[in-house]
């Protein structure tokens, strides 16, 4: 059961994120101490700095080899799950707009795991939920995260691609083989240019992620992991030190981050009251339901069963919202989505330990 030194615990966690909000909020509303470019600075410093940073010091402290295989498959088949359903809702309703497919990705499957997460799982299921939540954070890092900026930098690179517009089909008194000829011609040059767009697409989004910080951070760490927990190297202290001042303040930043975004606008619901809505239903009710269902293909029963579904009822994660604002995809319904989630983190996820435990 949970006690009040733990309830004590799960909020002191929170109140450093709201008072870190808070400031940038007041910094720029009441004080404008920044410009909306530096606003933008800061947040490019998160997405290309802080969070690659933070990526690294979280894959590197994860025991690779020592994963619950079932968590693991589970969590993979509940964001595949949702990827499919908003790729196909997304191509009946809005045409095939990867900016939905990306926002429901985001808000749906990818919690905030680290700050609010760990004491609220500790205080529930003990330790052990702790390390189940860790390896989770850790595969999120690694796929999930580099599959949303896969799909940013697909989506900017859409519109710089120029297709080149094809020739009409030639006089349409000329006999009826010569027509034949040019449409079949014409058919065969509108494939090639197809192709060829699309590889020009994907060579751009290719070399985009090999330049982007997140990705060496991810293989690094995938690297570094593999070695120490194998031969039981440890990193130099100096370096060690060197991340870890730096990926600290990742979180917080982000925050900052999000709090300069939310003065930039009318409302603090910056996406309105409708989206806001259909972001919460999102987060704690369709993620945790797509879990449940993933977790029992896999056999996840008992404790693990719960904390696979409590912890996809956390809210929203800070880190989608850094690549939103970086790419301008919906940062207002992803800034709606963390500052509400927060609010609400602690009654839903109490309802779905109080539920479980029936």
């Amino acid at each position: 059961m949970i006690s009040s030194h733990d309830v004590y615990h799960i909020v002191a966690s929170i109140i450093p994120l709201y008072v870190t909000m808070i400031l940038a909020y007041v910094s720029v509303k009441w004080w404008k101490l920044f410009t909306p470019d530096q606003c933008s600075g800061i947040n490019k410093f998160v997405a290309k700095f802080s969070i690659p940073l933070l990526s690294f010091q979280v894959i590197s402290s994860n025991n690779l080899y020592n994963m619950n295989l079932k968590l693991m498959f589970s969590d993979f088949l509940q964001k595949l799950i949702a990827f499919l359903a908003f790729t196909l809702i997304s191509k009946i309703i809005f045409r095939g707009d990867l900016k939905w497919i990306i926002t429901g990705l985001s808000l749906s499957t990818l919690p905030n795991t680290l700050i609010l997460g760990i004491p609220l799982l500790r205080a529930m299921y003990g330790d052990e939920a702790v390390m189940l939540l860790v390896q989770i954070v850790v595969l999120q890092s690694i796929i999930w995260n580099n599959l949303l900026l896969f799909l940013y930098e697909l989506h900017s690179a859409k519109p710089h691609t120029v297709t080149t517009p094809a020739e009409g089909t030639g006089d349409m008194e000329a006999a009826h083989r010569e027509v034949q000829i040019k449409e079949e011609e014409e058919e065969a040059r509108s494939r090639t240019e197809k192709r060829n767009k699309t590889f020009l697409i994907l060579l751009t989004v290719g070399k985009k992620l090999i330049r982007n910080p997140n990705t060496h951070a991810t293989l690094i760490g995938l690297i570094w992991a593999s070695i120490h927990f194998r031969w039981g190297v440890n990193m130099p202290k100096v370096v060690n030190e060197s991340i870890s001042i730096l990926s600290n303040g990742g979180l917080g930043m982000a925050m900052f981050s999000l709090g300069l975004f939310m003065a930039s606008r009318r409302s603090i619901l910056a996406c309105g009251t409708r989206k806001a809505v259909m972001a919460m239903g999102l987060k704690f009710v369709v993620g945790p339901s797509i879990m449940a269902v993933a977790s029992l293909v896999f056999g996840l029963r008992g404790k693990f069963l719960r904390v696979a579904i409590v912890q996809a009822s956390l809210p929203q994660g800070i880190v989608p919202f850094v690549f939103a604002k970086e790419y301008n995809i919906y940062p207002d319904i992803l800034s709606t989505g963390v500052f509400l989630g927060m609010l609400l983190a602690i009654p839903v996820a109490l309802a779905y330990y109080f539920l479980l435990a029936l």
